[in-house]
């Protein structure tokens, strides 16, 4: 009995100093994670990050399968100039950012000028996706697949709001992207560019999401819906246009921009959000021109000197600068000095965020807007109105005279046209960089004739202008009775 008792506490012993050790000079891998102060002290991770760190992978990412499945789904893009695009000098004008569209300088025999770039077919039947920049004034549009087939494109229909064209070639069986859902992508996961760098076919690169809803101001402000994806997977001249994919192999962005001093990746590039892509394309195929809805709202960004000056309650959202009358805006309660926080429920923090989430949407679409006035959160339902301040279809072609002239156009209301004794007119009610401020026009203008003939409202307005070119003579009334005349080319 003794002799067992004597091993008992023998092995008692062992079995403590054995964990005493194991505790003290052989921690566990989740004792060895630190995170280092200032001092040099050491702190173990907090509880609130193990989840993380239990899912953070070991094994190195294959992207094999993705890029089989992706490469012949992108195309490469020539296009052909009479002589340089206007849009190829200023849609990148900065040094800070540049496009990625190939270099024209070389020249055909018959003097026309060339470009290259990529593409992404979205349908078996030749349907295919690209930048604006890329083919805006092209003579001819040429598509080659990755197995070399050389088709010529049509050009469906074009947004340069959004940087967006659709081509149409005619083929058959043709392998072809299926959208993801953008709005799922998160920061940090993986992501694959697939174009035609330097004309080099189908070369696939690997990166992360790191940003999501940049703006970075080189579509021209106004109506521009700038809301980019941004990775750090190299892309580089010639890549515009070209598939953004996720680990399932959808496409989740087109390609169209790189942050660069020198033309050449270096670092960040940026793509346009697969949802509003997709939403383009369904426009230009049904309608050739695509369906915008407008809050008719003038707005910007809510920042910390903002939130000082106005006394805002909220520190994320879009301001409210003025409301034009008669607009979804108006309709939906919104006053000047108020801040959008939501859309449908969905959150806004930027202009980005709202310009992207009502690109979406259709004229007569309803959206719910939630606002935040003098720190009291409101909500208010809305119809959203198309650039005619109505909900019908835009045809093909009053969008871009709309975006020439610069200007939200509204039918003057019976009060007015009382008021100032004229019998019918269209009243300028906000302007951006355009024809019209470049002619010396003020907000409040309203046009009563163009060339002389007289305009009845504001689609009449621009049907009469898309039908002209070269000088035109606008005629009208301001708000104080005074009458002017200008002269606009087109």
């Amino acid at each position: 009995m003794k002799k067992f008792l004597l091993m008992l506490l023998v092995a008692m012993i062992g079995g403590l100093s054995a964990l005493f050790i194991q505790r003290y000079f052989f921690p566990t891998p989740e004792q060895q994670i630190y995170r280092m102060q200032g001092s040099g002290d050491k702190m173990s991770v907090p509880s609130a990050f193990t989840h993380y760190l239990s899912n953070v992978p070991t094994h190195l990412p294959d992207f094999t399968v993705v890029a089989e499945m992706t490469v012949n789904t992108v195309v490469h893009i020539r296009a052909e100039f009479e002589r340089p695009s206007s849009i190829y000098d200023e849609f990148f004008g900065g040094d800070m950012f540049r496009e990625f569209f190939g270099p024209r300088q070389r020249r055909t025999p018959d003097r026309r000028v060339q470009g290259s770039g990529s593409g992404v077919i979205l349908s078996n039947d030749g349907y295919v996706i690209t930048n604006n920049h890329v083919v805006q004034d092209a003579m001819l549009v040429e598509v080659t697949l990755n197995d070399n087939q050389v088709f010529e494109a049509t050009i469906v229909g074009t947004d340069p709001t959004t940087d967006l064209a659709l081509l149409k070639i005619e083929g058959e069986d043709l392998p072809f992207a299926v959208f993801g859902d953008s709005d799922k992508v998160k920061v940090g996961e993986w992501a694959l560019a697939v174009g035609n760098p330097f004309n080099l076919t189908s070369t696939v690169t690997a990166g992360i999401v790191s940003a999501k809803g940049r703006q970075i101001n080189i579509l021209g402000g106004g109506t521009a819906i700038e809301s980019f994806i941004q990775t750090d997977a190299a892309v580089n001249r010639g890549n515009s246009g070209g598939a953004l994919v996720n680990t399932n192999g959808e496409l989740i962005g087109i390609n169209a921009a790189i942050a660069s001093t020198t033309g050449s990746f270096a670092g960040y590039s940026f793509a346009i959000p697969s949802n509003i892509a997709k939403k383009v394309t369904m426009d230009l195929m049904e309608h050739g021109e695509v369906q915008r809805g407008f809050l008719n709202i003038n707005i910007d960004d809510v920042t910390p000197a903002r939130v000082r000056e106005q006394n805002l309650k909220v520190n994320r959202g879009v301001y409210v600068g003025a409301v034009n009358e008669g607009g979804a805006g108006e309709s939906a309660g919104l006053k000047p000095g108020d801040v959008i926080v939501a859309i449908d429920n969905r959150q806004i923090n930027t202009t980005a965020d709202l310009l992207e989430t009502i690109g979406r949407k259709r004229p007569g679409d309803e959206v719910t807007v939630t606002f935040n006035r003098d720190g009291r959160k409101m909500e208010g339902k809305t119809v959203l109105k198309n650039i005619h301040g109505d909900t019908s279809i835009v045809q093909r072609g009053e969008k871009d005279v709309v975006e020439l002239l610069g200007a939200t156009l509204e039918d003057a209301t019976e009060q007015e046209l009382n008021r100032l004794r004229i019998e019918s007119g269209v009243r300028v009610a906000s302007l951006s960089s355009g024809k019209l401020s470049s002619a010396g026009i003020r907000e409040g203008f309203i046009i009563t004739h163009v060339d002389r003939q007289s305009v009845p409202n504001a689609r009449e307005l621009v049907s009469m202008l898309a039908g002209k070119s070269g000088g035109i003579l606008l005629e009208g009334v301001y708000p104080n009775g005074t009458r002017a005349y200008y002269g606009v080319g087109l």
